[in-house]
């Protein structure tokens, strides 16, 4: 399945968020599998170089101190507010990977997933095994990280 959101981050995240969600609650790991696709004119990708940034740790480890301050995430909203002033285009692309005996299911989440709130403006187009841009679609899944 394929959801084009234009420019729209916000609703990009939002629909992210839900299938995450979905993910967790219905054991879904495997089954249903999202990557993004965003198409940036070349200008703007030379004008800001990226920037590795390093996650936050998470564990024993990153409790913080008793004297210590939090650490400001204004820097970070900054960044994120000069990359949503540039809008790219997205597009949200969703891989169902049932297996023969889950039609029922694989079905269900056909029909589901187009209907829930953030995905219903996004234009959702389904391509199925066996039609001709299913074959373009696999390939662009499998490019993108």
């Amino acid at each position: 399945m394929i959801f084009d959101f234009g420019g729209s981050e916000e609703t990009a995240q939002q629909a992210r968020h839900r299938i995450d969600g979905w993910k967790q609650g219905f054991r879904l790991d495997k089954k249903l599998q999202v990557k993004f696709e965003r198409k940036e004119e070349e200008a703007k990708k030379d004008a800001a170089p990226a920037a590795p940034t390093k996650p936050a740790k998470t564990g024993p480890k990153a409790k913080p101190r008793a004297g210590a301050k939090p650490k400001s995430a204004n820097a970070s909203d900054s960044e994120a507010s000069s990359a949503s002033a540039d809008p790219a285009h997205i597009r949200l692309i969703v891989r169902l990977d049932f297996s023969d005996h889950e039609k029922l299911s694989h079905q269900r989440w056909i029909e589901r997933i187009p209907t829930e709130d953030p995905f219903k403006g996004a234009n959702p187009q389904v391509v199925r095994p066996g039609e001709a841009e299913f074959k373009a679609t696999s390939d662009l899944f499998d490019s993108l990280d």
